[in-house]
């Protein structure tokens, strides 16, 4: 999975170099800023910024900025192409840009709209000036204001819509650490997040499958430790589920199992456990909940060896032995091990 962050210049430049290190030993691809929040005081525009963009080009980062007469100002130059070699990769656009000028653009940067406010006579003056979409990125806003965000629906009916344009899309998760001011009450692209910023793995979850964005970022300055490894773990394609595992099959943990691409609905089935070579036993027949996790046994014949979690509540089966149990708290995430995601056990 693609993920971000945000940044912000009124966190002050130390704990923003300490922010994109981290992220970019987390395997996060992009970072979000803006030089037009009102908020945005004290900072030194022609070096803070200009330092902050060099990070995130060393550390392979693509930096989205929002792009206005004000920006050109800020950062010392008087033309926009002038912002590439900066490391800005992505511009995002927002008024004041006639299509040819967007679609001229887009040749040397991502150009990126509001997702909300994209309408259907935008996309036929940029497809009548020789757009190619698949230079066009979608961000959807973050909210601050209470009861404003999007519904997780909504988001999804928007990128629906956009995705087979060929857009890129972008949202928002809020962080569950250092909240960015003035309200300090998270900043989510769905609103349903705002009440559960502590689960910043599971909003995330949520906004890639359910929201159909193709790229999910923090919103917020910072986020947990915890946050943080999941961020990696998302990264790099797969998530860590704690489990308990009877001893003598802790060989389990030493992968990572990816689903088949044929998802099912009611179990996870491990590509890689049917390299298995071990002999499996019955151990006797018990009812599997939601988070057992079982080896099919000699009694399954050539599907020896293939681990399996249920998703749901599932009957017992003598030719399954069941081996272990994801903890409680982590079977809320067992619907998105799908499409390619891959989980490993800890």
């Amino acid at each position: 999975m693609n993920t971000g962050i945000s940044l912000y210049f009124s966190t002050g430049i130390r704990k923003n170099e300490r922010i994109i290190t981290k992220a970019a030993a987390c395997g996060v691809k992009y970072a979000f800023t803006s030089l037009h929040i009102p908020e945005e005081t004290g900072a030194d525009y022609r070096g803070d910024i200009r330092h902050m963009l060099k990070l995130c080009r060393e550390n392979g980062m693509n930096l989205i900025v929002d792009v206005g007469p004000e920006t050109l100002e800020l950062l010392g130059v008087k033309r926009i192409d002038e912002l590439q070699p900066m490391g800005i990769t992505h511009i995002r656009l927002d008024y004041g840009f006639s299509a040819a000028d967007t679609v001229r653009l887009a040749k040397s940067f991502h150009v990126v709209f509001n997702a909300s406010t994209i309408t259907e006579s935008d996309i036929g003056a940029w497809r009548e000036a020789g757009a190619d979409f698949s230079r066009f990125t979608a961000c959807h806003n973050f909210y601050p204001k209470p009861l404003t965000g999007l519904s997780l629906q909504r988001i999804r009916e928007i990128n629906q819509r956009l995705r087979f344009l060929g857009f890129t899309i972008l949202g928002f998760v809020p962080g569950n650490k250092e909240l960015r001011g003035p309200l300090k009450e998270g900043l989510p692209t769905a609103e349903s997040h705002r009440n559960q910023k502590e689960e910043v793995l599971l909003n995330m979850l949520e906004l890639y499958y359910d929201g159909l964005c193709d790229v999910v970022l923090v919103g917020d300055v910072d986020v947990t430790e915890k946050a943080w490894q999941d961020i990696a773990c998302l990264s790099r394609d797969y998530v860590e589920l704690k489990a308990d595992i009877l001893p003598e099959f802790d060989f389990v943990r030493d992968t990572i199992h990816h689903d088949r691409p044929d998802s099912g609905e009611l179990v996870i089935r491990s590509q890689e456990s049917r390299q298995c070579k071990q002999h499996i036993s019955p151990l006797g027949t018990r009812k599997r909940p939601a988070g057992s996790i079982s080896l099919s046994n000699e009694k399954y014949l050539r599907y020896m060896g293939e681990l399996e979690i249920a998703r749901v509540d599932l009957p017992a089966e003598e030719r399954v032995t069941v081996i272990g149990q994801v903890d409680p708290a982590y079977v809320k995430y067992l619907p998105f091990i799908r499409q390619g995601l891959g989980v490993k056990l800890v």
